[in-house]
């Protein structure tokens, strides 16, 4: 069957399903809108907070941003799921137990203080909005380019999914749909994966393909990967680290702790019915996520010995790399590279007009490479291949069938909308359920409530969908940016509430101000454009990554520091919280019991 038609079924058939859920699910309380009534069992939960999490980030991004960056790339793997760990052993079990189901509502509670919840609202609202850019422009790639779309009717067809499910089915909806689009997710991540490694090695599990050796030959797939990368010019694959220690040491963390702040996570821990079942999905989740987790570093090597093998003929064969005619014609070029083209992911510029696609470092210092280069006249690396094209073009790359072409269509599409539905359903509460009822409206009714809720999700889409058509200079292209807020503003104001009776309402607002503040400055210095006195600066603060060489998407770390710095010296020299607030904390701490989750306020 024609692949642009079977691409269409199985991607329709998925959002029949999603719709099909959603419309059985709907949300007939507060209860269902927010915590899917809280009686999922602990294993779907687990699932759907897999789905929840593995963002399009996790799917198409982050075996790319593995496959560019080599060992370094690990960072990725151990920041989001060390944060993952940090979540589920420090935070969702005692926030299950306090009974507030939403971050707002516990810092309100917590902190004694309408202001300091009105100021975790505004930090939830700017990182679940940054985040969810990156959300809609993965729905646009993947849409524009395997429906034959453009990448802002993809934008406006998601929205339009989302819409169906998430604002009709509230939570109750979410959760089910995120259970189908994990099987979905997981099936198109690992079914490719498994037919490469098996192409490859001989061996059909990825994870154990990675660590062995080329079909036919006695060389280990990554040995044969450096020496590859490294006769191209490239730094070895194994070894290979994105900027200093320093930046890596401080990006690791604050992934981890961007992630263990992320409220839409956070809140899947309240749709169980005891803390038990909360850890116990806990649990289960980081079972689901693991599968994707541990395959990706297998599907990042060999897309990328794939693709220099598809540019270079040499690569398989052990010739010179750097023969002219080892090089691929462009008029040659495989079918995938024409599709990919036309996304503008995949480009190519014939810098010396010889028709064919040089692919290796411009600063090589090998050998044969310099002196082809002064003798041809060969202008340097002529291919330029976006991270976020690695994981979608995988199966193409390597030829495999046109099912599972389109399986992975589908795949890229559920990540990022299952990612989006959670963060909408965040931003939809904090709006509708912690200003609106419990600061601007206290006598709000629930039906009222509910009214309100999906009217937040409902404009938060089309916030959402202009975002990712109009995605702003500084959010473009990562959604590391979000967990450095994350990290900075709502992960030290959960720990202190959790950790430390002393802290007090004045320290914890002063915190989040100030650690979030610090990070967006940073961010905007490097990635924005300040306008002072009618003067346009850019890089404000002393040029790029000026503070120790630390990145912006990295600061997050810094701004926690400053979050908790701030804290603590203010805390000191105000008043210290009302007993009862003493007490509570001392009682979320001792495992006992559990509010159950009824929907009442």
């Amino acid at each position: 069957m024609d692949l642009q038609i079977l691409t269409y079924l199985v991607v329709g058939a998925t959002f029949a399903l999603y719709i099909g859920i959603a419309v059985w699910a709907r949300a007939g309380s507060t209860s269902d809108f927010y915590v899917a009534g809280g009686g999922v069992h602990p294993v779907t939960n687990g699932m759907a907070t897999a789905a929840d999490w593995m963002s399009a980030a996790s799917f198409i991004s982050m075996a790319g941003l593995i496959s560019n960056m080599g060992y370094g790339g690990g960072l990725f793997l151990m920041g989001w799921t060390g944060g993952y760990v940090l979540m589920a052993c420090l935070l969702a079990p005692y926030l299950r137990k306090f009974g507030k189901f939403t971050v707002p509502a516990f810092v309100a509670d917590r902190y004694y203080s309408k202001t300091a919840a009105a100021v975790a609202v505004i930090c939830l609202l700017t990182m679940s909005i940054t985040y969810i850019i990156g959300q809609m422009t993965g729905v646009g790639v993947t849409f524009s380019r395997f429906l034959g779309v453009s990448n802002e009717m993809g934008i406006y067809l998601g929205m339009g999914i989302v819409f169906c499910y998430a604002v009709f089915g509230g939570m109750k909806g979410i959760t089910y749909t995120q259970v189908a689009q994990y099987c979905v997710l997981i099936s198109a991540y690992t079914i490719p994966a498994i037919f490469i490694s098996f192409q490859l090695t001989g061996i059909p599990i990825p994870q154990f393909g990675l660590g062995g050796t080329m079909v036919g030959t006695d060389v280990s797939l990554l040995a044969k990967l450096d020496q590859v990368v490294t006769d191209l010019g490239f730094s070895q694959y194994t070894t290979a680290l994105p900027g200093s220690k320093l930046n890596m040491f401080v990006y690791t963390i604050s992934l981890m702790i961007g992630t263990a702040g992320l409220p839409h996570v956070i809140i899947r821990f309240f749709t169980v019915p005891t803390v038990a079942a909360a850890r116990s999905s806990a649990g289960w989740a980081l079972v689901f996520i693991a599968i994707l987790y541990t395959t990706a570093p297998a599907v990042a090597a060999m897309a990328r010995l794939n693709l220099h093998a598809t540019v270079n003929t040499a690569v398989m064969s052990g010739g010179d790399m750097f023969a002219a005619e080892s090089s691929l014609k462009h008029e040659d070029r495989p079918a995938w590279m024409k599709r990919w083209e036309v996304t503008g992911l995949l480009k190519w510029e014939d810098k010396n007009g010889d028709g064919r696609i040089q692919y290796y470092n411009d600063k090589t210092t090998n050998p044969t490479a310099q002196a082809n280069i002064a003798a041809a006249g060969w202008a340097g690396n002529e291919l330029s291949v976006n991270a976020d094209i690695i994981v979608l073009a995988n199966p193409e790359i390597a030829l495999l069938p046109n099912w599972v072409i389109a399986l992975v269509a589908a795949g890229g599409v559920a990540a990022a909308l299952s990612t989006a539905a959670g963060l909408l359903l965040a931003i939809s509460s904090a709006i509708s359920h912690d200003l609106l009822k419990k600061i601007w409206m206290p006598d709000l009714s629930e039906k009222g409530e509910l009214m309100a809720g999906k009217v937040a999700m409902a404009g938060s889409i089309v916030v959402a969908g202009y975002l990712g058509l109009n995605p702003p200079g500084f959010a473009a292209g990562t959604v590391a940016l979000a967990f450095g807020i994350a990290a900075s503003s709502i992960f030290p104001v959960l720990m202190m509430g959790i950790f430390n009776k002393r802290m007090n309402k004045e320290g914890a607002i002063a915190g989040m101000l100030c650690g979030l503040g610090i990070t967006l400055f940073y961010v905007f210095a490097h990635k924005g454009i300040f306008f002072i006195k009618g003067t346009e600066y850019l890089g404000l603060i002393g040029g790029a990554n000026s503070f120790f060489g630390i990145t912006p998407e990295a600061f997050g770390t810094i701004g926690a520091l400053v979050n908790f710095g701030t804290a603590y010296v203010v805390s000191k020299f105000t008043p210290a919280p009302p007993e009862h607030i003493q007490k509570l904390v001392e009682d979320v701490r001792t495992p006992r019991g559990s509010k159950a989750i009824s929907g009442a306020h």
